[in-house]
């Protein structure tokens, strides 16, 4: 037989030329100018201003969009990658760039008109954050069970009701939003609606005061006889439910690139304090008992990266990703907290100090298995798969 050539399939994780330069600039980026203040927007609860505009100034906030709409024209990988670097720093920072890129810009890329696209690409490239807004009260794995109502009024829906847990918007010039248009349809009167913040009868409410991803805004929206020109709708009346759900798909790959990157930032402080701390005469690295704990963290991390680069890669590809993305967000969420854990072990009582980086991140890990489909819903997913419902 002949031997196949090995050469011909790189490695899961072996990076084209391109991919690395682009994942050194944003690691130098969030080493040099997020990491000197993540304490301090973490303590405040807000993300400093100017390093979302030189988020946009990297072309980190339009990856995907074409260069004709002033984006930078890149993959999906890419942005899975800029993900994980940023997370590694700081996980808010993180999950800024990951609604815009692989949520909202991403829905726009497939399902928005080219007049819609030509309207909002180029904000969304160049300074306008975005936001998704799906969730409500009453409505949280149980997504489509939304009480916020859209009325046809003709040339405009008049929207009302409130939408909770959306993330960036307290930045956010722009929302992708969904409401129910017909009601006694159930989910398939769901549409998906591009509304922007200046629009009448919208209104950015509360902003939470959350455990983890402080510096990461989450806040309620208020829609108060919001009027949405009907051109503003995306895709067809009653399609909001499918473009909702694929959406998610792509965004729990970036779910999965955060909590890898989270962990990642965790074993790293753990590496180098183990080496530093001494007890009984030497460094606790020479210990056999971390050395076992550090090696079981290096190779769930290496297992999740595995995972999520696999379904990112085959999404680049159009190949279908919907089991894959879903083990990804499952098992990175997972060993995203383990591993922040047993960093706050390996440190032991400065651990649990604002002095030292892993207290953050353990209270930014507990996020991961929550939101964008909690883990349970995860193995919803790959169990319907493997019984072939």
């Amino acid at each position: 037989m002949p031997v196949a050539d090995s050469a011909a399939i790189p490695p899961l994780t072996t990076l084209t030329e391109d991919e690395r330069m682009f994942q050194d600039s944003v690691r130098r980026f969030a080493r040099e100018q997020i990491r000197p203040h993540v304490r301090e927007m973490d303590e405040a609860g807000v993300f400093r201003k100017d390093l979302i505009r030189q988020f946009f100034e990297m072309g980190l906030m339009g990856i995907e969009i074409p260069e004709e709409h002033g984006g930078q024209g890149g993959t999906f990988f890419q942005a899975i990658l800029a993900v994980e670097e940023l997370s590694a720093v700081d996980p808010s920072a993180g999950v800024i760039v990951d609604v815009q890129n692989t949520i909202c810009n991403n829905a726009l890329l497939r399902w928005a008109t080219p007049a819609q696209q030509a309207r909002y690409l180029p904000r969304l490239a160049a300074d306008t954050v975005a936001s998704y807004a799906l969730s409500e009260a009453g409505s949280g794995s149980d997504a489509f069970a939304m009480a916020t109502r859209a009325e046809d009024m003709g040339d405009h829906f008049v929207l009302n009701g409130r939408k909770l847990w959306i993330t960036n918007a307290a930045e956010s010039g722009f929302f992708l939003l969904f409401a129910n248009a017909n009601p006694a349809a159930g989910y398939k009167g769901v549409t998906a609606f591009l509304v922007e913040r200046e629009f009448p009868g919208f209104a950015v409410g509360k902003k939470e005061d959350k455990i983890g991803l402080r510096a990461s805004s989450t806040c309620e929206l208020i829609l108060d006889n919001c009027r949405v020109p009907r051109e503003n709708v995306m895709g067809e009346v009653g399609q909001g439910y499918k473009i909702a759900i694929e959406t998610l798909n792509e965004g729990r790959i970036a779910i999965g690139a955060q909590m890898i990157g989270l962990a990642r930032g965790a074993l790293d402080a753990a590496l180098a304090y183990a080496r530093e701390r001494k007890q009984f005469g030497k460094a606790i690295a020479e210990f056999q008992a971390v050395q076992f704990d550090l090696a079981r963290m290096a190779v769930e991390l290496e297992a999740a990266r595995l995972l999520v680069y696999n379904a990112a890669r085959l999404r680049d590809a159009k190949r279908s990703f919907l089991t894959e993305a879903a083990m990804a967000k499952y098992y990175s969420s997972e060993i995203a907290e383990r591993v922040a854990s047993k960093a706050i072990e390996i440190h032991g009582g400065v651990g649990i100090t604002k002095d030292y980086p892993v207290e953050k991140f353990y209270r930014d890990a507990k996020i991961g298995r929550i939101y964008e489909g909690t883990s349970n819903i995860q193995l919803l997913t790959i169990a319907k798969k493997l019984l072939g419902r």
